[in-house]
Parts: structure tokens; C-alpha cells; sequence
């Protein structure tokens, strides 16, 4: 793509509302997660049952169930993408203050239930934003797009999760989140005054439509399960390596000072750099190269970890090594999540976007499993090598996908 097309892309008012929208979908899930966790402990709930609560995260799972209800409803006035937009940010926005309201200590299955509907409005509006993105920016542009969507996503998480216990130091928890929920007009407002996705396709014409119509179309494609199993295997090397990074750096002796400033401030901003990045190159090189370029990135950082075993206890080596990592990781996940959308027919978008963003995450749980034993067996550098050899197969299903890329 020409440069000043580039320029034009990234200035335009699409990006813009990706932006402001990745934002909306981040503020919520530090609130059900992290916050949640301290405001519990603060108020002296038995530690079973903080950990019991992680089954409210279950709807960002299992979003693909009531996707279908989303592609095929239309709400009159605001249209098909919109409509549900505003319905899932509002009760999202009135959920939130409810869980704030809520007696931790007192009654825990009313808080548990007040975070269900979190987390349950939370995924409902990640499946329309994931869907009015796909059919909003033309596929040239989803990289770019994607970038800004996820890094306006981790940064309103940093202002929730961060923010959030800040704020809870000087006031109550019940305040700290009645602020949060504000943090969402911005997404509403957002929500009002963007355009509806000209470029989506005709609802399904019934319930059973919604729901067979968009796996009957994917698996008739040539190569539907090469591309299945390519979205499973291109970041499993780096899902592997990510399992076992803070035994690691313990384990070479960083204090838990040293890994905070360098591995989650540092390396944050890295990250953030690496989305931008990622994303400007997609619209330069093309998706396909994007995810070549990205994918060797991803393995070569994984096997710097290796080095670092060599280093020892180096603040300057662990700087470099996860500056490399988390620009190369948001590199990955740009190209990456653009790609699952520019898989999906727009027919069916929010059905087949929530199916393969849900399988996504298979192998962050699967493969993670037995990291462990990995590194009990291999030692560090040998586990390090390992999973940046792990992610050559993905490489290699990029060949194979090639003619079946729309």
C-alpha cells in the first residue's frame, strides 16, 4: 500500500472507533478478575470461594453459544451491529455498578451472580465489536484496525486493573467501580455516532439458520481444516514459553521488583509498540507476509530465553529479551487476530468469529498443561529451544493455506 494511502488509513475515522471500541471491551475484565480478587480478600471471604469465583470468566468461553442470536436478530432503529452494541454496553454499564454495590462478605452468591453479568454483557459486547470490525474495515485494513482495538483493549485494562487498586486505597471499592462503569460512555457515545457496517451481509433467516448456516459454510470451503489447524498451532510455541516465564524469572534470581518494572511495566509498553508496529506493516506488506515476517519474530524471541539462562541475573539481558518478546508477541497477535476475521463470511460474522477466537485460546490451556514436567525434564534452556522449535509447524501451514487466503 502506498504511503500516503497509509497515512489516510490511519487517520480515518474507522480507526478511530476501533480504537474507542477495544477500549469498551477492556475496562471489564479486570473488574471481574483482579479487582474483584483484592476487594474479596480485603473483606476477609474465605479463599475457596475467591477461587471458586473464576467460573464467572466462563461466558468469555462460551460466547459462541448466543453468538448466533446476535447474527440473527436486528434491532429497529440502530440496525444489526449497533443495535446490540448499545443494549450489551448499557446493561454492561448497569452490571458493573450492580457488582459494586454488592456485599462481598455477606453475600457471596449475589456478588457471584452480579459478576456472571459482567462477564456475561462483557462477552456479549466482545462478539458484536469483534463482528461490526470485520464488516466495517475493508481487509486491507483490518491489521491496522486490529492493533488499535487491542491496544485501546490493554490500555483501558491497565486503567481498570491498575487504576482500580490504586483507587481502592482511598476510597471504597463500591466507588471505584460506580467509576469504572463511567469509563464506558465513551463507548457508548461511540456506539451512537458511528455508522452501521454498510459492507455486512442478510441475517439468517431463522434461528436454525444462525446457528447451521455458519458451520455448514465454513467447513464446505477447499482447506477449512488446514486453516482450523493453523489457527491452532501458530502461537502455540509462544503459549508454551508464556506458561512458564515468572517460575523462570524467579528462578534466575530477579526479585519480584525487578520482574514488575521491567517485565510487566516495560514489557507493556513493548507490547503496545509492537501492536503499533504490526499493524503499519500489515497495511505495507500485506497480511500473508505479515504473518511470515511475525511468525520467524515470535520463534527467534522464544528462543532468546535461552539466552538469558546463559546471562545469569542481568537486569540489561532480561530488558532486551522481553523487550524483543513482547514487541514480537504484539506484533503476532495483530496479524493473527486479522486474520481470524478476514476468515469469516460476513454472513455469519459474530457466529464464526466467537467459534475460532474461542479456539484460539485451546492452546494457551492444552499445551500450558504440561510445561512443567517440560522444564523438570529439559532444564531451562533446552525447554526455551524447544518451544521456539514448537512453532515451526504453524510456519510450515502457512504454505499450505496460501491458496486457500481470500
Amino acid at each position: 500500500m502506498p504511503t500516503l494511502k497509509i497515512l489516510r488509513t490511519i487517520a480515518s475515522a474507522r480507526m478511530l472507533v476501533a480504537l474507542m471500541m477495544g477500549f469498551s471491551c477492556g475496562v471489564p475484565l479486570p473488574l471481574t478478575t483482579t479487582v474483584l480478587q483484592a476487594w474479596m480478600t480485603v473483606e476477609g471471604v474465605d479463599l475457596t470461594v475467591i477461587g471458586l469465583m473464576a467460573l464467572v470468566g466462563l461466558p468469555y468461553t462460551l460466547k459462541f453459544v448466543w453468538a448466533p442470536v446476535l447474527d440473527r436478530y436486528v434491532i429497529p432503529a440502530f440496525g444489526r451491529r449497533r443495535g446490540w452494541l448499545i443494549i450489551s454496553q448499557t446493561l454492561l454499564m448497569l452490571s458493573i455498578i450492580g457488582l459494586g454495590l454488592s456485599d462481598p462478605a455477606g453475600h457471596p452468591a449475589m456478588l457471584a451472580f452480579a459478576a456472571l453479568l459482567v462477564t456475561f454483557f462483557s462477552a456479549s459486547q466482545d462478539i458484536v465489536t469483534d463482528a461490526y470490525r470485520r464488516e466495517d474495515i475493508p481487509d486491507t485494513e483490518l491489521g491496522f484496525a486490529s492493533s488499535l482495538y487491542i491496544n485501546g483493549y490493554r490500555l483501558a485494562m491497565l486503567l481498570a486493573g491498575g487504576g482500580g487498586l490504586i483507587l481502592a486505597d482511598h476510597m471504597p471499592f463500591a466507588l471505584v467501580y460506580l467509576l469504572m462503569a463511567c469509563c464506558l460512555v465513551p463507548g457508548i457515545l461511540t456506539t451512537l455516532f458511528a455508522p452501521e457496517p454498510k459492507i455486512g451481509g442478510t441475517p439468517p433467516a431463522s434461528m436454525r439458520a444462525a446457528v447451521v448456516e455458519p458451520l455448514v459454510e465454513y467447513f464446505s470451503r477447499t482447506g477449512a481444516v488446514w486453516i482450523l489447524a493453523f489457527i491452532l498451532m501458530y502461537k502455540i510455541g509462544d503459549a508454551m514459553a508464556s506458561a512458564m516465564t515468572m517460575p523462570f524469572y524467579l528462578d534466575m534470581g530477579f526479585s519480584p521488583s525487578e520482574i514488575g518494572v521491567v517485565v510487566k511495566i516495560f514489557g507493556f509498553w513493548a507490547t503496545i509498540a509492537g501492536a503499533l508496529i504490526g499493524g503499519v506493516m500489515t497495511l505495507k506488506i500485506g497480511m500473508y507476509a505479515s504473518l511470515w515476517v511475525f511468525g520467524v519474530f515470535q520463534a527467534l524471541s522464544t528462543a532468546c530465553f535461552a539466552l538469558l539462562v546463559q546471562a545469569g541475573h542481568s537486569i540489561p539481558a532480561l530488558a532486551g529479551v522481553i523487550g524483543f518478546e513482547n514487541l514480537t508477541s504484539g506484533m503476532g497477535t495483530v496479524a493473527f487476530v486479522a486474520f481470524m476475521a478476514m476468515m469469516t463470511d460476513r454472513r455469519f460474522t459474530a457466529t464464526q468469529y466467537a467459534l475460532l477466537s474461542s479456539l484460539m485460546g485451546i492452546p494457551r490451556v492444552i499445551a500450558a498443561a504440561p510445561t512443567g514436567y517440560a522444564v523438570t525434564f529439559l532444564g531451562w534452556e533446552s525447554f526455551f529451544i524447544a518451544c521456539a522449535l514448537v512453532a515451526i509447524p504453524g510456519l510450515l501451514l502457512l504454505i499450505k493455506i496460501r491458496r486457500f487466503y481470500h
